[in-house]
């Protein structure tokens, strides 16, 4: 059953938020440059597949370097505010 939509946690909305700026901006700073810099279809299939990997080569250092610091950082309580411990 679908969750109503204040049910729905503030980290989420700003997971999502920020899903998609990074979406737009990756469409309209690296996609679109890059589509628009080639003339043939093959180069332009090329370079977005070499655009598509640049993103997800992104979105995997990301990620790892968050795992990292979650994994190697036992107190985050200097870094939060609203935290008590």
């Amino acid at each position: 059953m679908p969750e109503a939509i204040s049910d729905i946690p503030a980290n989420v909305w700003f997971f999502v938020a920020a899903l998609v700026v990074s979406l737009i901006a990756f469409i309209w700073l690296v996609v679109v440059p890059t589509l628009r810099s080639f003339g043939r279809p093959t180069e332009k299939v090329a370079a977005g597949f070499l655009s598509v990997l640049l993103f997800a080569t992104l979105v995997t250092v990301g990620v790892v370097g968050g795992m990292a610091y979650v994994f190697f950082s036992s107190d985050i309580s200097g870094i939060v505010p609203w935290s008590s411990g």
